[in-house]
């Protein structure tokens, strides 16, 4: 079969689907432009389908390459049969292509190698063909060679069973059913190292675990995988062992009348306790962390895909604060398009002369600039920072920008990167930071780009699974949003240039100089003058960069230019040019798009064409819609079992939900609080930036841990809780980070996301809170009760 012929089986597609799509694959196109601009070509498959058949062509591709490998290696040997190189050519996966190579496998010195070097090959042979006459003892005895280091009949049968357990071992049919007998009904177990008690209490639920191989879910695979990895915990494969040995029996009968029978029932014991379990072990545990490492990567592919596509504020005029307690407040001021206009330091948690100074600072820039809308992060202090601000816009000193709280994660990383020293050259790093927080709120998916994704801390174990693997999904998805949104050219930074299909960094680069040099673009077109961007290139991301206000109004649209001329058609055929046709649905609706099947364009394309033209330059995210929490619950201590909160779902992981409720914790709701019907992947009915009602189920302030429900927020407060109290909905994004797990889901202590995020949740410190039984102390009330500001600027209480 044809990679195609196989792809199309495993995926229930037609082969020249497949086929076609891999040929485009080959000429060097990227997989949203595939899914975009060809769907003529391949059958109108959709991004998922298309990616599933690049990751199992590019699987074949390398098993291709192996294969030729061990072929060339087998013939160099003098080995290689044709019924052999028939085998080879048949299978299909990575690991039955090694079973087949192993006995040809250079080896280290083993035992059945030194066995053949003494001569004892001819006595194997004996004990595998299950020899009949005569006695085991007199026919080993003619083996025996003192030169040979072969001092006896004893030595002589040994060696020979090292021999014949090694050849059983090396069985392909052997090897894949032993394989499937342990994936079927193997069961992983771990046990804790002896003295690690005190170091491994994160671990602690794996202190004495098993489960059975087929039924391990990712995370619990990986938090025993890292409890090993550390140093906690012995973690091993069983495997029944009667059924091991029955299966290697199967290719190696004995005899009752072959006097070598209980030689081959030894050597093929030793066949499985020696060679075999530790191989199999091996084998399977790659095999789970693989499936391990896929589950992750499309957890955290899948929460990545929700966080860039949050809905944008737009373009509105800013005011960032990146909060903090002894250093102060850093406040930007950022225009309509991100441009820094000015920046201050603040300091509304100390003295009360500081607080009326930064009341009095904050309405100025708020009015000098016409400030919007004010982004707040969410790191340490960013509740009180909130309170704060919001008594002041409450008091009518802010204009009625609106206030926000933004996840903060990964600013810090971005504060020092190289881009943003190219951005801000001028500025700190404490600068760069507050505006990367204001832009975030602006259009969070041009901000996100800057970082790498793991260091944004939506992932799960992101740290254990596999790098190269785990980077390129990451960045494909990445991609695929900014295709799906569509990048003003002239504006957008080389960050957020290099992920559009077809571009790169090098391009990007080579994009902004040019425009920096001749000024801005004034149509698609004119990319053709930038250096080293040629045909190809321009083919792959023409359709996704948009030209505002340029020379063609389609260059403001996702219609590709090669289907510029369809359009000017159906212009003409109605009688009007392009820019009358734009925009109008009536008119659009009125078409027969049947009239303009070519052999270029059927109507799939077609029909895009015409919903583009019906709402040209459609950004694909929902609507920006503000929200706030409750300022009554601001710390971990505030919360009570049987409360009722909103809050924002922050991190989905296979065991559950990560939800801010404004605590700077991050609560969990296991899956199995998750709805009142059975779910099995909790992403199922959660994604990243949703909000939800939930009730408080355990607070555990040691540990810092919350346990959260959904299904029983709309059950009445249990008897004898608190009064559920009900905070306001929560903002959008909300921080990653937090506690990943319980006693139902990963290991206790982990971080979701592999230990990286914006740090809330993680030990951060903060002023001491007050004690759970009393009202929150807001230092900030005196500001509901202030007067006018003064024409000094200082604040006027009222009496």
């Amino acid at each position: 079969m044809t990679h195609a012929d196989l792809i199309a089986q495993e995926l229930s597609l037609r082969p020249e689907q497949v086929s076609r799509t891999l040929a485009l694959f080959a000429e060097g196109a990227t997989l949203p432009f595939i899914a975009r601009y060809r769907k003529e070509v391949t059958g109108n498959l959709d991004e998922v389908q298309i990616g599933k058949i690049e990751e199992r062509g590019r699987y074949l591709k390398e098993l291709d390459e192996r294969r030729t490998a061990i072929e060339k290696e087998i013939a160099a040997q003098g080995k290689l049969t044709d019924a052999l190189r028939a085998r080879i050519s048949l299978v299909t996966t990575k690991a039955e292509l090694e079973d087949l190579y192993l006995p040809y496998k250079p080896k280290r010195r083993t035992r059945a190698m030194i066995a053949r070097e003494r001569g004892l090959a001819p006595l194997a042979e004996l004990i595998l063909a299950q020899a009949e006459g005569g006695s085991a003892e007199s026919q080993a005895g003619a083996f025996v060679d003192a030169a040979r280091e072969v001092p006896d009949w004893q030595a002589a049968l040994s060696g020979a069973r090292d021999i014949v357990a090694e050849q059983l071992s090396e069985r392909p049919e052997s090897r894949a059913r032993l394989r499937k007998l342990a994936e079927d009904k193997g069961v992983l177990v771990s046990k804790l190292l002896t003295g690690k008690e005190a170091e491994a209490q994160k671990f602690s639920d794996y202190f004495d675990w098993q489960e059975p191989v087929a039924q391990i879910p990712s995370h619990r695979l990986l938090a025993v995988r890292r409890g090993e990895k550390e140093g906690f915990l012995r973690v091993a494969l069983e495997v029944d062992e009667a059924q091991a040995v029955g299966i290697i029996a199967e290719t190696a009968p004995t005899s009752a009348r072959s006097p070598f029978a209980g030689e081959l029932r030894q050597a093929i014991e030793d066949a499985w306790r020696r060679l075999l379990s530790s191989a199999v072990e091996v084998d399977v545990r790659l095999s789970l962390k693989e499936r391990a490492d896929k589950e992750a990567i499309e957890v955290f592919a899948g929460n990545l895909r929700h966080l860039l596509l949050a809905p944008p504020l737009g373009g509105k005029r800013v005011l960032a604060v990146d909060p903090g307690f002894r250093t102060g407040c850093k406040v930007v001021a950022l225009s309509a398009e991100g441009a820094l206009l000015e920046h201050t330091v603040v300091f509304p948690t100390q003295s009360d002369r500081k607080v009326e100074e930064a009341a009095a600072t904050l309405e100025q820039l708020c009015a000098r600039h016409r400030i919007e809308a004010i982004a707040i992060g969410n790191g340490t202090a960013s509740r009180e920072t909130e309170s704060f601000v919001r008594a002041l816009g409450a008091a009518s000193k802010l204009g009625g920008a609106t206030i926000v709280v933004v996840s903060e994660s990964g600013a810090s990383i971005y504060s020092a990167s190289e881009i943003a020293r190219q951005e801000l050259p001028d500025q700190d790093v404490t600068v760069r930071g507050a505006v990367s927080i204001g832009r975030r709120l602006q259009d969070p998916l041009a901000e996100l780009v800057k970082l790498d994704p793991k260091s944004i801390g939506v992932g799960q174990y992101q740290h254990d699974v596999n790098q190269p693997t785990l980077q390129r999904s990451l960045d494909q998805v990445v991609e695929s949003c900014v295709s799906g949104v569509g990048v003003d050219v002239n504006t957008a930074s080389v960050k957020l240039l290099q992920y559009v299909s077809g571009v790169g960094e090098s391009l990007a680069e080579s994009i902004v100089r040019h425009r920096t040099e001749r000024g801005p673009f004034r149509s698609r077109k004119a990319l053709l003058d930038v250096p080293r961007l040629g045909a190809r290139a321009f083919e792959q991301c023409a359709g996704f960069l948009r030209v505002r206000g340029g020379d063609d109004p389609l260059d403001d649209s996702s219609v590709h230019p090669e289907s510029y001329d369809v359009v000017a058609r159906i212009a003409v055929d109605l009688g009007c040019d392009v820019r009358g046709l734009i925009g109008h649905a009536e008119k659009v609706r009125a078409v027969d798009l049947a009239r303009y099947v070519d052999d270029k364009r059927g109507l799939p394309t077609l029909k895009d064409i015409a919903s583009e033209l019906e709402k040209p330059g459609r950004d694909p995210r929902a609507s920006f819609e503000a929200v706030s929490f409750d300022p009554n619950i601001t710390a971990i201590e505030h919360l009570q079992a049987g409360m009722l909160l909103t809050g924002v779902v922050t991190n989905v992981t296979k065991f559950g939900a990560f939800v801010d409720v404004g605590v700077h914790q991050d609560g969990l709701v296991h899956v199995s609080e998750i709805s009142q019907r059975f779910v099995k992947d909790p992403s199922e009915v959660a994604k990243v930036g949703d909000r939800v009602k939930v009730r408080v189920l355990e607070v555990d302030l040691p540990r810092k841990r919350i346990a959260l429900s959904i299904k029983r927020a709309s059950e009445n407060t249990a008897q004898g809780a608190p009064p559920a109290r009900e905070a306001g909905p929560n903002r959008p994004g909300g921080r990653p980070g937090g506690q990943a797990g319980g006693n139902r889901g990963g290991h206790p202590g982990d971080r979701a996301g592999g230990g990286s995020g914006s740090g809330r949740g993680q030990g951060r410190s903060a002023p001491p809170p007050q004690p759970a039984q009393q009202p929150f102390n807001n230092p900030f009330g005196k500001l509901g009760q202030l007067g006018t500001l003064g024409q000094s600027g200082a604040l006027k209480p009222r009496g």
